[in-house]
C-alpha cells in the first residue's frame, strides 16, 4: 500500500521543486523597463468597451493637456520615466507611416475616413484633440490643441535620436512589415529606435523575416505561446512562440504559469526572450491593460526583471523608481 502512494507522492514532489520559483535563481540586479502605451495619454473608462467604441469620448476629466501617440507626449513619457514608448501606426498614401492610434479618423479629429486612404500631409492639418470629451459632448477641453499635431514615423526617429520604440501594426497586412523594414534599411540610424513590433500577426512576421534580431509578438503567437506553456510548462518545456522574443504576460494570469515569477523568468532569459507584465486581463476587457495604479505596483514580483506595461506613467514612472530601491 505504501509504495502504491510513494510512486505518485515523489512525481508530484520532484515536478514541484523542477518548476519551485525559490530554486530558480533571481537575476543579481533586476532591471525593470517601462513600456508607456500611447505615452502621456487621456484615460478612460474600459467597461463595455468593444472594437468600435470611441475612447475619446469616454475620457476621464483630463488632469493634463497631452494627447496620445504626439511628440508633447511622448517627451513627457520620456521624461517621466519611460524607457520604452509604445506607439501606433498606419501606412499613407506617400509610402510613410503616420502615428495615430484609430482605423479611423472620426473619433478623435476633425477629419473623416479610414487613416490609411489619406496622405501625410493632409493627417498633419487635422486637429487631434478635436473630439475628447469627458462630460458627454457638452465640452471638449483639448478641441483646437492637437491642429498639426499628429506626427510620422520619420518625425517620431528624428525628434527622439536615443529614445526606443515598441511599434505597434494596427493592421494584418504583410506590407507593413516589409514597409517598416525598407525604412529602417533606408535609414540604419534608426534601427535601435526600434525594440520591438507587435499586433498584425502578418506585418509581424514580415517585419521579423526581413529585419535581423528584431522581436515581435502577434496576438495570435503571444496567445499560443502562453497557453502552450502554462499546458506543457511544468516540463520545462518553452514552446516555440516563446522564443527570441517579447512574451506579454499578464498580471492575473502570471500565477497560472508554470515557476512564476524566478523560474518562468529564467526559462524565457534562456529562451532570449524578455517578458512584459501587463495589468490584470479579462473576458471583458481583454485589452492594454497596464499597471496603472499605485495599489497594483504589489503586482510586480521583487525579482522581476523585464518590462512593465503602463497606461499612467506619470503616476508609475515616479513611483516605481522610488518604491523599488533595486532599479539601477
Amino acid at each position: 500500500m505504501r509504495k502504491r502512494f510513494l510512486l505518485p507522492l515523489l512525481t508530484l514532489s520532484g515536478l514541484y521543486l523542477w518548476n519551485a520559483s525559490w530554486l530558480a535563481d533571481a537575476p543579481e540586479t533586476p532591471e525593470r523597463l517601462l513600456i508607456s502605451h500611447r505615452s502621456v495619454h487621456q484615460t478612460y473608462h474600459r467597461q463595455n468597451l468593444t472594437a468600435e467604441t470611441c475612447t475619446a469620448e469616454r475620457i476621464y476629466p483630463p488632469q493634463h493637456a497631452f494627447i496620445e501617440n504626439t511628440l508633447p507626449s511622448m517627451k513627457a513619457a520620456f521624461e517621466a520615466g519611460a524607457d520604452v514608448v509604445e506607439l501606433d501606426v498606419h501606412p499613407t498614401t506617400d509610402g510613410l507611416f503616420a502615428v495615430m492610434h484609430d482605423w479611423t479618423l472620426d473619433c478623435r479629429t476633425d477629419g473623416s475616413g479610414v487613416t490609411r486612404t489619406h496622405d501625410m500631409a493632409t493627417l498633419k492639418k487635422l486637429d487631434v484633440g478635436y473630439g475628447y470629451t469627458a462630460d458627454g459632448g457638452k465640452s471638449f477641453p483639448l478641441r483646437g490643441r492637437g491642429v498639426g499635431m499628429m506626427p510620422s514615423l520619420r518625425d517620431v526617429f528624428e525628434r527622439f535620436p536615443e529614445g526606443r520604440f515598441l511599434v505597434n501594426f494596427k493592421s494584418r497586412d504583410a506590407k507593413e512589415g516589409l514597409q517598416l523594414a525598407g525604412m529602417l534599411a533606408a535609414n540604419p540610424q534608426w534601427r535601435d529606435r526600434v525594440l520591438a513590433v507587435y499586433g498584425g500577426d502578418e506585418p509581424v512576421v514580415e517585419a521579423k523575416r526581413q529585419i535581423a534580431d528584431l522581436p515581435g509578438y502577434g496576438k495570435k503567437g503571444a496567445m499560443k505561446c502562453l497557453g502552450l506553456y502554462a499546458a506543457l510548462g511544468w516540463s520545462g518545456y518553452v514552446p516555440a512562440e516563446c522564443r527570441d522574443t517579447l512574451v506579454p504576460v499578464p498580471a492575473n494570469f502570471a500565477p497560472w504559469l508554470w515557476g512564476w515569477p524566478n523560474r518562468f523568468q529564467a526559462r524565457m532569459r534562456e529562451a532570449g526572450s524578455r517578458i512584459i507584465l501587463l495589468g490584470p486581463a479579462s473576458l471583458d476587457d481583454p485589452g492594454s491593460t497596464g499597471i496603472d495604479s499605485l495599489d497594483q505596483l504589489d503586482l510586480i514580483p521583487p525579482d522581476f526583471s523585464g518590462y512593465v506595461w503602463t497606461n499612467r506613467i506619470e503616476t508609475i514612472g515616479p513611483a516605481l523608481r522610488v518604491s523599488l530601491p533595486s532599479q539601477p
